[in-house]
């Protein structure tokens, strides 16, 4: 029954209901596929039916069936298969089974011919009738089994595989020459690929000119013949927006940073994309090129967005048997004057514990406004006031900075800004005012896979904040860094060891006056589980005084790594440790003091970040304190 001729290939696709017809005429009489065993089982989940409820039989038995072939073409057969959806939604009527076995037969052939098979014989049968013998009219009432069976024939090759012209210092797709397995997946993959590189060269309306695909059954082999139409350079026309109801359009443009009047470039239109979802004003944008080129071969975009609602709120939570639960939430107002700012007010309350003591308070009001000074750059006003109850201390701070955020990418992003600060800190009978003004800034490298719950990659960040002090306040910098790296092994991952690594140094001013928040301390969930929080710093004497102050240090180093193992789709565990060092003198010298704590965890998946619970206990220092302590909050705890 194979084709023994020369025959085009698009011919072929035209001829293969035809060819399954003739198959379905000799089924009924000898059906070479009787008995075999190599199925690929699965179908409906529930009874058929009728319209009035009355139940017909069992669900439907979908069979796919490889002869004489490789067994890895079962799961795209069946992933192209109609019959296989209707099943899935529970589409199982007669009339639902032959249309779709009938449409299975051009969908058969295409994967066949997506894998270098074009001598393929394919039957489709419901209940053992060939299913393109029945007429439409004719289709049985109930289907108890389809069965699809391929013969795929022999595995072509090129005999021939010519694709031109293609974009200079380019090359075709590797698998796509003589001698390498043919296939009609290849050859588009190949095509789409040469087009790219043209597009990637200014060629906008590169396209397919011609193609000749001619099949050689009694070599089993295939000769292939592109040809491409490059087209003219192209640059950016005009870029014709709408769909904005409350952003101006003079700064949705100024947000796009669209490049008129520059050479066409695929990676320039999806900056353009990315700079518009970063503001975080649409839930949807889409670009469209303009199907002719303008007479000066510049070429029109068209840009329509659909507008977010102004407001949303949130807030996260987070419990310690120790430390206290603490709770934060936020109100966030996008295009607050119509130019695109987000208005962002928050507030926490933390060290919430049953006997009321020393509750913690922070509020925070910020507004970013996107493309500020260019593009990519985000200017931003931030307003923080925070209120520390402590044992040792109590500290009121206030600080307002001016700043911009610098994105070279989405995993690239860099920071400065300007700030005053003001802190006063209660040491017992001692008082102590802090005034600084500051420059801090930071660069962040994040190439984690998935920012909630990562499983390979890496995240750095650096930071530095030189300041000045007045009134008394010392003067100096503040140096910090982090890395953190995540690798996953076992099948699906299932497996995934993460270490993050942090260090921070003060360098100029004395230990007493350095401004509290530039100090480091370590203890709590943020840092070393098992210990409480803070309760790792140094007893310092108070000038001109019998007193001592509760302060952290100037240098600090902190590790942490975790073992995560995903038991179920959803539930996964952790065991980790955790230890921190801290030093009472700058660039990591004078006296020391570390700790240690560790622990196991469990994990509950959730589409905003997993749930996280943690057990811990110390394993060194701090021996007076609960020899265990319990976490519950949102997100991994690094």
């Amino acid at each position: 029954m194979r084709q023994t001729a020369k025959l085009v290939v698009i011919a072929l696709t035209v001829m293969g209901g035809v060819m399954s017809q003739a198959a379905a005429q000799s089924a009924s009489s000898s059906n070479p596929f009787s008995g075999l065993s190599r199925l690929f089982g699965g179908g409906g989940e529930k009874p058929v039916t009728t319209e009035d409820g009355r139940v017909l039989g069992p669900p439907t038995e979908l069979q796919v069936m490889v002869v004489d072939g490789d067994d890895d073409l079962r799961d795209p057969v069946r992933s192209a298969s109609l019959v296989a959806s209707a099943l899935a939604e529970d589409r199982n009527t007669g009339q639902d089974m032959l249309a779709a076995a009938r449409g299975d037969y051009a969908r058969v052939l295409g994967v066949m011919y997506d894998e270098g098979y074009f001598s393929a014989i394919i039957n489709i049968t419901l209940d053992g009738v060939e299913a393109a013998g029945i007429a439409p009219l004719d289709a049985p009432k109930y289907v108890g089994k389809v069965v699809i069976a391929v013969d795929p024939g022999p595995r072509f090759k090129f005999a021939r595989a010519e694709l031109a012209p293609l974009a200079p210092g380019t090359r075709p797709d590797p698998d796509y020459a003589v001698g390498e397995t043919a296939g009609t997946g290849i050859i588009k993959r190949a095509t789409t690929s040469a087009i790219r590189d043209w597009r990637d060269a200014s060629h906008a309306k590169a396209r397919v000119e011609g193609q000749q695909i001619i099949a050689d059954h009694n070599a089993a082999a295939l000769e292939s013949s592109v040809a491409l139409h490059p087209g003219p350079p192209v640059t950016f026309g005009r870029l014709n927006a709408s769909g904005n109801e409350r952003l101006s359009t003079r700064r949705l443009l100024k947000i796009a940073g669209y490049p008129e009047g520059r050479p066409f470039d695929p990676d320039e239109l999806e900056t353009v994309r990315k700079r518009l979802r970063r503001a975080g004003v649409f839930s949807a944008i889409t670009l469209v090129e303009a199907d002719s080129l303008n007479p000066d071969n510049s070429m029109d975009i068209d840009l329509k967005v659909v507008e977010q609602k102004p407001r949303r709120i949130g807030a996260a939570f987070e419990i310690s048997n120790v430390d206290g639960a603490s709770l934060s939430a936020y109100w966030l107002h996008r295009n607050l004057l119509g130019g695109g700012e987000r208005f962002r007010i928050e507030a926490a309350v933390s060290d919430i514990k049953v006997d009321g003591d020393g509750r913690d308070y922070s509020f925070g009001m910020r507004i970013d406004r996107p493309a500020t000074l260019s593009p990519d750059t985000t200017g931003y006003i931030d307003l923080q006031l925070s209120e520390d109850n402590e044992p040792d201390y109590y500290l009121r701070s206030g600080s307002f900075a001016l700043g911009f955020n610098y994105i070279k990418s989405d995993r690239l992003t860099a920071d400065i800004a300007v700030a005053f600060v003001r802190q006063r800190i209660n040491y017992g009978s001692e008082r102590y005012d802090y005034r600084v003004v500051s420059l801090p800034g930071k660069i962040t490298w994040d190439r984690r896979d998935d920012l909630k719950n990562a499983k390979r990659g890496f995240y750095l960040q650096g930071g530095a904040t030189p300041f000045k002090g007045f009134s008394g306040t010392g003067s100096g910098a503040q140096l910090t860094g982090e890395a953190r790296v995540y690798r996953s092994m076992l099948s699906d991952d299932r497996l995934t060891f993460a270490a993050r690594g942090r260090a921070g140094t003060v360098l100029g001013p004395t230990i007493i006056d350095t401004p509290p928040d530039y100090l480091f301390f370590s203890g709590g969930g943020g840092s070393v589980r098992g210990q409480p929080f803070e309760s790792l710093g140094f007893r310092v004497p108070i000038p001109d005084t019998t007193e001592t102050a509760y302060v952290g240090g100037q240098s600090l180093v902190n590790a942490s790594m975790e073992a995560r193992f995903q038991v179920r789709e959803k539930i996964g565990a952790v065991a980790f440790l955790d230890a921190s060092q801290i030093w009472d003198d700058g660039a990591w010298k004078g006296e020391t003091k570390w700790h240690a704590g560790a622990g196991v965890g469990v994990r509950y998946d959730t589409p905003i970040g997993p749930l996280r619970f943690d057990v811990a206990t110390p394993i060194h220092g701090n021996d007076e304190d609960s020899k265990v302590q319990l976490y519950l909050g949102l997100g991994q705890a690094f």
